[in-house]
């Protein structure tokens, strides 16, 4: 069994492991981290389009104006858009600021869009259904990692059409430092095999009709999803996503008049049918690993 340092993280295995504390714990866990993925879904993509405005016109030889306000997922401080009011601590409380508000600005009575208390719990009940899949165990804490990472992606690839190579890269790295503890090979095959699936779907596509079906994001974050998951996985996550995307795509073109041409995100996909495959599966054999199972009733006191 592997050692986990002393009495302590020995403790918190043992208390993890209490019918329902490890779903409470993670549960609440996910409003937090919900709260914050709003952020990263809300500013990261600004901050690229800031950064990428400032790299143009260095190009173009102009002078970056001076004394730019500093913006990034720490400052400013969360504010109403619309009047620039910061918000209040107790307003920022993961869904119970939303409803004390009744979803308006307190200052200006503008709409608070209902899609933050949705990020928030659709964070904390993914995370207590990891909970209940993988048990008081590491991984669990991998599983909880990258149900983090797809919900972020998912939303911005959905609002912005953009995959960040902030989110992707990490996500595949960390999927590679992982397999440390489990199974390198896979976890590498896996890696290449993604990035090469879509890749090569992206070409053959591009060769045919002259036209681009999607982005270099895809492609980093099947390749990620390898890493995490081994290549056996890559197959049925890449069949449900684009079965899922042609079934919606064709629903909003017949009804929503959706023009055929005007493209659609296939990373949120990507990532609904890359969560499901790691719940459905046995292990995450290109991930965080251990050969035994955490028991903590088998652990020395």
């Amino acid at each position: 069994m592997t050692d986990f340092g002393g009495p302590i993280p020995q403790a918190w295995l043992l208390g993890l492991a209490q019918p329902g504390v490890l779903p409470a714990v993670t549960g609440l866990a996910g409003l937090l981290v919900g709260s914050f993925l709003n952020t990263v879904i809300h500013r990261l993509p600004r901050m690229l389009e800031r950064d990428w405005r400032a790299q143009c016109a260095e190009l173009a030889g102009e002078v970056a104006p001076s004394g730019a306000a500093r913006y990034d997922l720490v400052a400013p401080r969360s504010h109403c858009p619309a009047c620039r009011t910061p918000i209040r601590a107790l307003h920022l409380i993961p869904v119970i600021g939303w409803l004390l508000l009744r979803g308006r600005c307190a200052a200006c009575g503008t709409n608070i869009s209902p899609r933050y208390p949705l990020v928030e719990l659709a964070s904390s009940l993914a995370f207590v259904a990891v909970a209940l899949r993988f048990g008081p165990t590491a991984e669990c804490a991998a599983a909880l990692v990258v149900t983090g990472f797809l919900i972020a992606l998912a939303v911005i690839d959905f609002d912005t059409h953009y995959l960040p190579d902030q989110l992707t890269l990490p996500l595949l790295w960390l999927g590679l430092a992982a397999s440390l503890a489990g199974d390198v090979h896979s976890a590498v095959i896996g890696a290449i095999v993604g990035y090469l699936v879509l890749w090569s779907v992206y070409q053959a596509f591009k060769l045919a009709t002259g036209k681009e079906g999607m982005g270099y994001g895809d492609f980093k974050l099947l390749a990620a999803l390898g890493a995490w998951l081994g290549p056996a996985a890559l197959l049925p996550i890449v069949l449900a996503s684009s079965v899922a995307g042609a079934v919606i795509g064709l629903m909003l073109i017949f009804f929503f008049g959706r023009a055929r041409e005007q493209p659609l995100a296939f990373g949120p996909y990507l990532a609904a049918a890359g969560w499901l495959v790691m719940m459905a599966g046995d292990a995450l054999p290109g991930g965080l690993l251990l050969d035994t199972p955490l028991d903590p009733w088998s652990l020395d006191p």
